[in-house]
């Protein structure tokens, strides 16, 4: 698929991968459904990238509201062939911490939202995709989940958020086997530790370790080299059903 003919949805798309993923596309030539559920971000986002992309407030947890928001974009796009799925949170705490067990509700917040949400927009998203017209080879779609290097070596403190980055590593294969049948790919990348919003206040000391524990090259990944990723998945049809790590051959450690 060509970038200048993506019709795509990202959520999480408001701020940082998922808001990478956006730039990128619409500087190609495709055009953007933004999905998030910060307002003013989301908002501000898209009056960024002008008229190629715009705004949905969407909790991908909500089944009706992921399933009406789709449709919205697919009617506001003229159509729907690329979906991303940035949207999630990191769930820190440890199962025996200093102050108890770690609640329930932590590890559950963190699936839903993750691994829970990733499907929830998948499937919709696969319901729509499979009504279109397909391209060559047949393609109707593309569906990129985005996973962590967590769902291998989720350090101490990471249960709930490596469980559901796990996950959607796991989910990916069958997901696609099925789809293959609709011409719909779908694939999984599976980050190290990029430089988002989330490490813009961490201290320089804290930074500096991070990135001396890359290898090559020693410093966190851009958000623009995600982008670039998904870009190169869209485009080659022949990805499917794999997952792709990003994360310049960082292997975590326990802590």
């Amino acid at each position: 698929m060509q970038l200048d003919q993506v019709r795509a949805v990202v959520t999480g798309g408001a701020s940082g991968l998922g808001l990478a993923v956006a730039r990128h596309l619409v500087a190609q030539g495709g055009k953007v459904a933004l999905l998030d559920v910060n307002d003013e971000k989301g908002e501000a986002s898209a009056q960024e990238l002008g008229g190629g992309a715009f705004y949905i407030r969407t909790d991908v947890t909500s089944e009706d509201g992921v399933r009406d928001a789709l449709r919205e974009a697919k009617s506001e796009l003229g159509g729907l062939n690329v979906v991303v799925n940035c949207a999630g949170i990191l769930g820190p705490g440890r199962v025996l911490g200093k102050e108890g067990p770690m609640p329930l509700s932590t590890f559950e917040t963190t699936v839903r939202v993750n691994l829970v949400g990733s499907f929830n927009v998948a499937k919709a998203a696969a319901e729509l995709m499979a009504q279109s017209e397909p391209g060559e080879d047949g393609e109707r779609g593309v569906i990129v989940n985005t996973a962590s290097v967590a769902a291998y070596e989720g350090q101490i403190g990471q249960a709930a958020y490596a469980a559901s980055k796990g996950g959607i590593v796991a989910m990916t294969l069958p997901i696609a086997r099925e789809l293959a049948r609709v011409g719909i790919r779908v694939m999984t990348i599976a980050p190290g530790v990029f430089h988002t919003p989330m490490v813009d206040g961490m201290p320089q000391a804290v930074y500096d370790s991070l990135c001396a524990q890359v290898p090559y090259p020693s410093r966190l990944g851009k958000p623009e080299e995600f982008a670039e990723t998904v870009a190169f998945i869209v485009r080659t049809r022949y990805l499917n059903g794999g997952v792709i790590r990003i994360d310049g051959a960082i292997r975590l450690a326990p802590k």
